[in-house]
């Protein structure tokens, strides 16, 4: 095994550099100086904050609703969450033997498998999630050099409305967080004028920062509006400090914390699905990061950044937190300032262990209130979907694939609008049936190879892309055997 060096600072061009204020050209693989990395580092780690410990204050929440976890445990999730975070970001950057991409990334814990395991917890209890965590980052560090023949499942068209659906199943939670969470549910303190109030402001003030602010305040908008929102509470008396006191400065994330893992089938398999959707998610993210840094980005450097996200899943399973891929919110970061080294990101991933290991402000980010968090998730889960909306975009949409969008959307909101809708079924059924995601994705995977493979794929037209769709059937005067969606004679209706 090896960890690649940092490279010395040179003065050619290359594809690799980026030019500094004085005008030298530094490349991908090269030191900045320590000064430089310690505050662009900073600013890397700001900027995917807000996403870190939303996954474990979400999942955490719905388990304590579910019984099946206590408020004073979500400190460890946010701790433990940050402390893999920042392993797996310096092992993806800096590299070691086939694992990571060797590109500046930031690792964080996906969306996608948040509901999944809030119903596998629900179910089998906390040990049945991280048994399958295990499992699944297995699955992707084995399954990572073949995953690249697979790709052609995940289209635009499925991944669009995977993403689509992640956002859209995410809302009631967001809005249970607005009513003043699930402790205040069902009494008269849900949805008061004080948790709509607190909700509201948070997130005026995320679209404030985003339209007005300078575009290195937008990059944190969320994470402001967090502590603003924490601070406006304080003075309400809706802030309990009580954990936070008692809870220590320095401290190590205990490894199963929660008890040996389980490793049930079913819980299993819907992970394994999740973990599907996460690795198109992180090749995205590795193909992006590619081009930002004129990087050549091949199917054995997304292999290891793949293998890397699984062995990082793995660990997170150890110490009980979940699934790892790349944050896009730092691609935006790099966009922006143009500094590209992998040092600086490896620099911030140690910043995130650092955070790891101070319990105290896992204790603060845990003592947020709930409309705080609402307001923030509506940002947050709302950026989601329209990420896939913007996914969707980029397509051709036909009478065909309205229906390979339609139909997963309607399934995956059946377990989100009626939580007990499939309560009757046999348990390991209810793992699959009660997370719109994998149902929604399996869906959404089988009907774009119904309908777009074979005699059904969709014609290529010259003239790009489009959103809309014609009227089928002759009595519209556009019949439409070749099923492109503009029908055999389009000038019929104009």
């Amino acid at each position: 095994m090896f960890v690649s060096s940092p490279a010395k600072t040179t003065s050619h061009s290359s594809p690799n550099h980026f030019p500094n204020s004085s005008g030298q050209a530094i490349a991908v693989d090269a030191w900045p100086g320590t000064v430089k990395a310690l505050i662009l580092g900073f600013q890397h780690v700001l900027a995917a904050y807000a996403g870190a410990v939303a996954v474990p204050l979400f999942v955490g929440y719905a388990l304590v609703d579910a019984g099946r976890m206590s408020s004073s445990d979500i400190p460890h999730l946010i701790a433990a969450d940050l402390l893999v975070a920042g392993i797996a970001t310096i092992v993806q950057s800096v590299g070691l033997w086939r694992f990571g991409v060797r590109l500046p990334l930031i690792q964080g814990c996906t969306f996608s498998a948040a509901i999944p395991m809030v119903s596998i917890g629900s179910h089998y209890g906390v040990p049945a999630i991280y048994g399958s965590v295990i499992a699944s980052g297995l699955f992707m560090v084995i399954f990572a050099p073949l995953f690249s023949s697979l790709l052609r499942l995940f289209p635009p068209l499925v991944t669009g409305t995977v993403l689509l659906i992640i956002g859209s199943t995410l809302m009631p939670v967001a809005a249970e967080w607005v009513g003043g969470g699930s402790e205040a549910k069902g009494t008269h303190e849900f949805g008061t004028g004080k948790n709509l109030l607190i909700a509201s402001f948070v997130l005026v003030l995320i679209l404030v920062i985003e339209r007005w602010g300078p575009t290195w305040l937008a990059r944190i908008s969320v994470l402001v509006g967090m502590l603003s929102g924490l601070v406006a509470c304080i003075p309400q008396g809706m802030v309990d400090w009580h954990s936070t006191a008692s809870s220590h400065w320095f401290g190590a994330t205990q490894p199963f914390y929660f008890g040996t893992p389980e490793f049930i089938p079913s819980a299993i398999g819907a992970m394994c699905i999740v973990s599907l959707v996460t690795m198109v998610e992180a090749t995205g993210d590795i193909v992006a990061i590619g081009e930002i840094t004129e990087s050549r980005i091949d199917d054995k450097r997304i292999a290891d950044g793949l293998r890397a996200d699984g062995a990082a899943t793995v660990l997170g399973g150890v110490f009980n937190t979940f699934q790892y891929t790349a944050f896009a919110q730092n691609i935006g970061v790099l966009s922006i300032t143009s500094v590209r080294s992998r040092w600086v990101t490896s620099v911030a991933g140690g910043m995130l262990i650092v955070l790891g290991l101070i319990p105290k402000t896992a204790s603060v980010v845990a003592a947020i209130p709930a409309p705080v968090l609402g307001g923030a998730g509506i940002a947050l889960f709302g950026m989601v979907a329209a990420s896939g909306v913007r996914t969707l975009s980029t397509m051709r949409f036909n009478s065909s694939n309205i229906l390979v969008v339609a139909i997963p959307l309607a399934l995956a909101l059946l377990p989100a609008t009626s939580p007990t809708l499939f309560a009757q079924m046999p348990s390991w059924a209810q793992t699959f049936l009660g997370s719109g995601i994998c149902i929604g994705s399996v869906a959404a995977i089988v009907l774009n190879l119904m309908f777009n493979t074979g005699t059904r794929a969709p014609a290529s037209h010259k003239d790009g892309t489009t959103a809309h769709d014609t009227p089928r059937g002759s009595s519209y005067g556009l019949a439409d055997d070749d099923h492109d969606g503009f029908g055999d004679n389009p000038t019929a209706l104009s």
